[in-house]
């Protein structure tokens, strides 16, 4: 199982994000979720800062944020200890994706959803 942290997770069901925490928890796979509001999706809390996550090291990020909301969050995902960072549609960003990859971590332009159902994640 993949220890996952989805940035940009809404409690709001028709999101993309919302989708991406429920179906990752089908799959099994530990989700810890950061939004822009505190909230709930299933059995997984929304946090509305990463400090809420003593101990977790996620091994994936799978960003659901806009390029311009990624900029606050930029050196938590360079020093999260993450592998492997996935640009879900709407979140690519060819510069944090450059500078991920010069850091040896996986960038990626995907679909968190479609990866997952055609057991690619």
């Amino acid at each position: 199982m993949i220890r996952t942290l989805v940035l940009g997770a809404s409690p709001k069901e028709d999101r993309a994000s919302y989708d991406a925490v429920m179906k990752l928890r089908r799959h099994g796979h530990p989700v810890f979720a950061v939004g822009l509001s505190k909230g709930k999706v299933g059995d997984v809390e929304i946090n509305d800062e990463i400090s809420g996550i003593p101990g977790f090291r996620p091994e994936t990020i799978t960003l659901y944020l806009g390029k311009a909301r990624q900029e606050s969050f930029q050196e938590l995902i360079l020093n999260s200890g993450a592998n492997r960072v996935i640009f879900n549609p709407g979140a690519e960003n060819p510069e944090l994706a450059s500078i991920l990859t010069s850091k040896g971590i996986e960038a990626i332009e995907a679909c968190t959803l479609t990866m997952l159902a055609v057991g690619m994640y």
